[in-house]
């Protein structure tokens, strides 16, 4: 039998379960996983990452289409998208990305009501035999962790690029 321990799990298994969206502003707002807050738009570390350093760029408001998107939201999501990657190279010196969206179930979203980007840091062999043969993904850090380590070059990054 194969073992693969997960501590940070345990906080998630036992907390009280919230209602309602948990990417709307009221849920994530001062939690430890956001990284980078704009006018519109925030920028958070997934809590169940594909690759260490997997970031989500999600709209404040909540919404599903992006005809629902008013202009400065459009705008924001694609400057803290790129602002997300180039946090990305500096930090943690990534061979390449994955930027995407999953909109609606059957495209694999598993959060379909509230819009969002991934912004996916990939380096050569993160998808080797343990991912691919075993259906396991191993994650170097834990997911506070990365916040915790991010969060300085989002604030630098944030005021050279956005004022």
């Amino acid at each position: 039998m194969d073992t693969i321990f997960a501590p940070w799990r345990m906080a998630y298994i036992r907390a009280e379960k919230q209602e309602g969206c948990v990417l709307c502003r009221d849920s994530l707002r001062g939690k430890e996983l956001v990284v980078c807050e704009g006018k519109s738009c925030f920028v958070t570390v997934n809590r169940y990452p594909y690759t260490n350093g997997h970031l989500m760029i999600v709209p404040y408001r909540h919404l599903c289409t992006l005809a629902d998107l008013l202009p400065e939201e459009r705008l924001e999501l694609f400057a803290l998208m790129d602002l997300s990657v180039r946090v990305l190279k500096e930090a943690m010196q990534p061979a390449g990305f994955n930027i995407g969206m999953n909109m609606g179930k059957a495209a694999g979203a598993g959060i379909d009501d509230h819009l969002h980007i991934h912004v996916v840091p990939r380096w050569g062999g993160d998808t080797n035999f343990i991912s691919v043969i075993g259906g396991v993904r191993v994650i170097p850090e834990d997911v506070t962790g990365t916040a915790n380590g991010l969060r300085p070059f989002f604030e630098r990054l944030y005021r050279e690029i956005c004022g």
